[in-house]
C-alpha cells in the first residue's frame, strides 16, 4: 500500500527507504548491511514515522509475515525487531493514515509466533515483546495474560536463546512490574532456580539475576524461604571456577609477564566534594572485568545473606565445610568457592558468624600462603571483608595477635610474585587501613617498607592499586605519617616517578590523587615538596587549556581528568599547607586560571574548581580580591534550579565555597546574597531527593550569609526559618554548625519579632547540640531563648514548650529556660 501523500518523501535518499526495507525483508539478503544502509537516512525528517508506516502497512512485509517460506517470515521478523530495538516508542505512537497505533496492529501477530515451529521466530518474538517491558505500552498491558502464559510455555525451549530471553523477561519484569508476578511468583520462582541449572552458562546466568532483583524490589521474602534448600547449593555450585573462565589464565601470570594494554582497566577519578559522604566503595570479589555466572551468584549469595540473616547458615555452612575439607589438590576449585562464599556473606550473616570469628580467621590466614594464586587472591578479599569486625575485636582475647597476623599475611602477599595476587592484596590492605586507621600507627615502618618493595617490582596495573593504598595509608595515620624516618621511606621514589612521568602521560593520574593524600596527612610537613608540585599543577592546568584549543601547540590531545586531578591536589596543598600556600599562590596566575576552570563546561572541572575556590578562601582569600564577585556571581549561577538538577555536586560545592567566603569577606558579599538564599531556599524546602551534603551545606551557607548581612537576611525570615532549622538539626557539632548558629542569632536579634511564629522550629534547633563549646556562641543562644520567653510571658512560654517533645525540652534546661 502506498503512503499517504502527507507521506511522500521530497528527498531521493528517503524514496529508497521503501526499496531496501523489501530487499531486508528478502530471502538471503544480508540483512545487517542493510540495516545499516536503513540507518543511514535516519538524519532525514520523520525517518522514523516513514519506515514504522511501512512496515505497519507495506503489503511485502505482511505477506512476508503471512507466508510459510521461513526465510521470508524471518526477514521480516528481523525488520520488525531492529525497529523495537531501536526506536520502540515509535511503534506507540498515532501514525497519520493509520486507523490504530502499530504497536496494536503488530503485537497479536507476534505473539502469535511463540508457538511458531522454528526456534529463530520463536526467538525474534520474544525479543520484540522483551523490548517494551520497561516502556509497557498498553498493548502489552492488555495483552499480559497471554504473554506470562507464553512464557510458561517456552521456558523449557530447547533452544538456549529462547530460554535465556524468557528468563530476561522474567527479571524486567520483576524490576518494573513485580505485581505482575506476584500471583505466578511460586511458579516463576521455580522455573528459574531449574534455569539457573541450566547447561548453558548464559541461560543459567540471565536466570541468577533473578534472585538480586527479586531482593532489590522489596518483594516479600517469605516467598523465596521455602525455595533456599535449594538455592543456595546451586549458587554454591555456580561460583565454582568453570574451566574455561578466563581467570584461570590469568592466574597463571606471575610479575615476569609483561601488562598489557587490555590489562589497564579504565580509572575514573572522583572530584572533590565537600560535606557527608554521598557514596559507598563497591566490593569486587575478583579482578575479572567480565560479568559471568561465578560472579553473578556470589552477588546474589550476598544479597540473600542480607535478606535472610543467619537464617541461612543452617544450609550454607555444612557446604562450605564440605568444602573446605576436600585438600587434594584437584579439588582446589571447591576451596576457593567456599572462601569466596564466606566473604559473600561477611555482611549479612555476621551476627552469627561473629561469635566464631576468631576461628574462622585462624582458618583463613594460612591459606594466604596456599599454593594455589586465586585462593591466596580469594583469602585476601574475604579477610578484607571482615575487617571492621576484625579491628573491633582488638580488645578481645588473641585479637591484637590476629590482627598482627592478619597485616603481616596481607604485607607478605604485596609481595607476591603473582599479579592476581599482588592486586587482591593490595585492594585487600587498603580497606584494612581504612577500618585500623590509628591501630596502624606501631607498624608503620614495615608498612611503607613493603609498600614501596612493593611500588619497585610492580607494572603498571598494579601500580595504580598500589597509589591507592599508599594514600589510604596517609589518610588513615594523618600527621603521624609526618616523620623524616617515615619521609626517607616513600617519597625519594614517588618524587622520582613524579619526575619520570610526561605532562601528557596518564599514569600521572593516581600519581596526582596518591600526592594530595600525603600532602593533607604531612599538613606543613610537605612544604619541603611543595613548590615543584604546585607548580606542575600549574603547568597542567595550562597546557590542557591550550590542548583544548590547538592540540598541535600544547604537544599532547585534550583531557580533562589532567585539569581535575591537578586542582584536587592543589585543594589538598590547601589544607596540608594552610596560609603556607599563601606565597606559591602569591608568583603564580592560579587565580585566573581557577575563574576559567570555574566556568568550564564540564561538571567535574567545575566541581574540582569550586572545591578548591573554597580552600583557597580558608587560608588566602586575599589573593581571590581582584576578581572576587566575578567568582562570586559564577559560583552563585551553580544555584539555579536547573544547575542543581543537572549537576547537584557541583550545586554543593559552589553553596560551601559561597559560605567559606562569606565569612572571610564580610559585607563585599551583599551583592549576591539575595540571589544566592533564593536558591537555597527551595532546596531547604523540599529537602527530597536531594543529597545529605547539598541541604547541609545549603543550611550552613544560610547560617554565614546570616551572620556577616543579618540586615539583609532579617526581612525574609519567615520564608525559610523552618525548614532551615528542621535541617539544622541534622547537622553534627562542629565549627560549620557554629557558624550557621552566630547566623540565626544575629538574624533574630535583627528582628525578633519574625521568628515568633518558627520558635518551636528554633527550640528543636538548639536542642539538637550534644554541647556548643564555643562559651560566646552559647551565651548568644540564652540570651535568643530567655529574650523569647520574656517576650512570650510565661503563659506563652509554656504554650510552645508544649509543643515539643519532652526530651527536646529537657535539653532546653541547658541554656536557663
Amino acid at each position: 500500500m502506498a503512503a499517504p501523500a502527507l507521506w511522500q518523501p521530497q528527498e531521493q535518499g528517503l524514496r529508497e527507504i521503501c526499496t531496501l526495507l523489501e530487499a531486508h525483508i528478502s530471502p538471503n539478503s544480508d540483512q545487517a548491511r542493510i540495516w545499516q544502509q536503513l540507518q543511514h537516512y535516519s538524519q532525514f525528517p520523520d525517518f522514523n514515522n516513514y519506515l514504522v508506516f511501512l512496515l505497519a502497512r507495506g503489503e511485502a512485509l505482511h505477506k512476508c509475515l503471512d507466508s510459510n517460506d521461513l526465510d521470508h517470515m524471518e526477514g521480516a521478523m528481523d525488520a520488525i525487531y531492529k525497529i523495537c530495538e531501536d526506536v520502540p516508542e515509535e511503534l506507540d505512537i498515532d501514525v497519520p493514515g493509520l486507523p490504530e497505533r502499530p504497536i496494536n496492529v503488530f503485537m497479536p501477530r507476534i505473539l502469535q509466533f511463540f508457538q511458531s515451529p522454528h526456534a529463530s521466530l520463536r526467538k525474534l518474538a520474544l525479543g520484540c515483546i522483551n523490548q517494551y517491558i520497561v516502556v509497557m505500552p498498553s498493548a502489552l498491558y492488555m495483552s499480559m495474560d497471554q504473554y506470562v502464559q507464553g512464557l510458561f510455555n517456552l521456558a523449557k525451549d530447547p533452544s538456549a536463546d529462547v530460554r535465556k530471553l524468557v528468563c530476561s523477561a522474567w527479571v524486567q519484569l520483576i524490576e518494573v512490574r513485580p505485581s505482575i508476578l506476584e500471583p505466578h511468583q511460586k511458579n516463576v520462582t521455580e522455573l528459574i532456580l531449574q534455569a539457573n541449572k541450566d547447561s548453558d552458562d548464559e541461560v543459567a546466568l540471565e536466570a541468577c539475576e533473578f534472585w538480586s532483583a527479586y531482593c532489590d524490589v522489596s518483594m516479600p521474602p517469605e516467598g523465596l524461604r521455602e525455595f533456599l534448600p535449594r538455592l543456595i547449593p546451586t549458587l554454591l555450585s555456580n561460583m565454582v571456577y568453570a574451566d574455561d573462565d578466563e581467570s584461570l589464565a590469568d592466574a597463571e601470570e606471575d610479575e615476569s609477564f609483561p601488562d598489557r594494554d587490555q590489562d589497564l582497566k579504565p580509572r575514573f577519578h572522583a572530584s572533590r566534594l565537600h560535606g557527608s559522604e554521598t557514596g559507598e566503595d563497591d566490593d569486587d570479589d575478583d579482578a575479572v572485568n567480565v560479568w559471568n555466572l561465578r560472579k553473578c551468584s556470589a552477588a546474589g549469595l550476598d544479597v540473600l545473606s542480607n535478606v535472610f540473616g543467619d537464617s541461612i547458615l543452617p544450609t550454607l555452612m555444612p557446604l562450605i565445610e564440605q568444602n573446605l575439607a576436600r585438600t587434594d589438590d584437584d579439588s582446589w576449585k571447591e576451596r576457593e568457592t567456599a572462601v569466596l562464599s564466606l566473604g559473600a556473606i561477611a555482611e549479612g550473616c555476621i551476627a552469627g558468624l561473629y561469635p566464631y570469628l576468631p576461628q574462622i580467621v585462624a582458618f583463613l590466614i594460612p591459606l594466604l600462603d596456599d599454593k594455589f594464586p586465586l585462593i591466596r587472591s580469594i583469602t585476601c578479599w574475604t579477610l578484607s571483608r571482615y575487617s571492621k569486625f576484625i579491628v573491633q575485636s582488638l580488645d578481645h582475647p588473641n585479637g591484637r595477635e590476629q590482627f598482627d597476623k592478619i597485616l603481616m599475611g596481607l604485607l607478605r602477599r604485596i609481595l607476591d610474585t603473582n599479579k592476581r595476587v599482588q592486586e587482591a592484596a593490595c585492594s585487600a590492605f587498603a580497606t584494612l587501613e581504612e577500618e585500623a586507621a590509628e591501630e596502624l600507627v606501631p607498624h608503620l615502618e614495615v608498612i611503607l617498607q613493603h609498600l614501596m618493595c612493593a611500588y619497585g617490582k610492580y607494572q603498571r596495573r598494579n601500580l595504580r592499586i598500589l597509589y591507592d593504598a599508599l594514600g589510604t595509608l596517609a589518610d588513615a595515620v594523618g600527621a603521624e605519617l609526618n616523620q623524616a624516618k617515615y619521609l626517607d621511606i616513600f617519597m625519594p621514589p614517588l618524587i622520582t616517578k613524579w619526575q619520570q612521568l610526561q605532562n601528557s602521560d596518564k599514569d600521572l593520574f593516581p600519581l596526582l590523587e596518591c600526592y594530595t593524600s600525603i600532602a593533607q596527612a604531612l599538613g606543613p610537613g610537605f612544604a619541603q615538596f611543595a613548590e615543584p608540585v604546585f607548580q606542575r599543577c600549574i603547568n597542567l592546568i595550562q597546557s590542557q587549556h591550550l590542548a583544548k584549543i590547538d592540540p598541535t601547540a600544547a604537544g599532547a590531545l585534550y583531557d580533562r581528568e589532567f585539569i581535575v586531578c591537578s586542582l584536587d591536589l592543589l585543594s589538598g596543598l590547601a589544607e596540608g599547607l594552610g596560609a603556607g600556600i599563601e606565597s606559591l599562590v602569591a608568583q603564580s596566575n592560579l587565580r585566573d586560571l581557577l575563574l576559567q576552570c570555574c566556568m568550564d563546561e564540564a561538571a567535574d572541572v567545575r566541581q574540582s574548581a569550586l572545591a578548591l575556590l573554597g580552600d583557597l578562601s580558608r587560608v588566602c582569600p586575599i589573593h581571590l580580591h581582584p576578581r572576587l564577585q566575578e567568582f562570586l556571581t559564577v559560583a552563585a549561577k551553580q544555584l539555579s534550579p536547573q544547575s542543581v538538577k543537572d549537576a547537584v555536586s557541583v550545586a554543593n560545592n559552589a553553596c560551601w565555597a559561597i559560605g567559606e567566603l562569606a565569612i572571610k569577606i564580610g559585607k563585599e558579599i551583599e551583592p549576591v546574597v539575595i540571589s544566592v538564599v533564593s536558591c537555597l531556599v527551595p532546596i531547604l524546602k523540599s529537602p527530597e531527593g536531594l543529597n545529605k551534603s547539598l541541604i547541609e551545606n545549603s543550611a550552613i551557607t544560610l547560617g554565614r550569609l546570616s551572620w556577616v548581612c543579618p540586615d539583609i537576611m532579617a526581612p525574609h525570615m519567615d520564608h525559610f526559618m523552618q525548614a532551615w532549622c528542621s535541617a539544622l538539626c541534622m547537622i553534627r557539632d562542629d565549627f560549620e554548625k557554629e557558624d550557621a548558629f552566630h547566623g540565626l542569632c544575629a538574624m533574630v536579634a535583627a528582628n525578633p519579632s519574625g521568628a515568633v511564629g518558627s520558635l518551636a522550629y528554633i527550640c528543636q534547633a538548639c536542642a539538637s547540640w550534644t554541647e556548643i563549646k564555643s562559651e560566646g556562641l552559647h551565651s548568644e543562644v540564652c540570651q535568643i531563648l530567655n529574650g523569647y520567653k520574656q517576650l512570650l510571658g510565661n503563659s506563652g512560654w509554656e504554650q510552645c514548650m508544649a509543643t515539643l517533645e519532652p526530651a527536646v525540652v529537657q535539653r532546653l534546661a541547658r541554656y536557663g529556660v
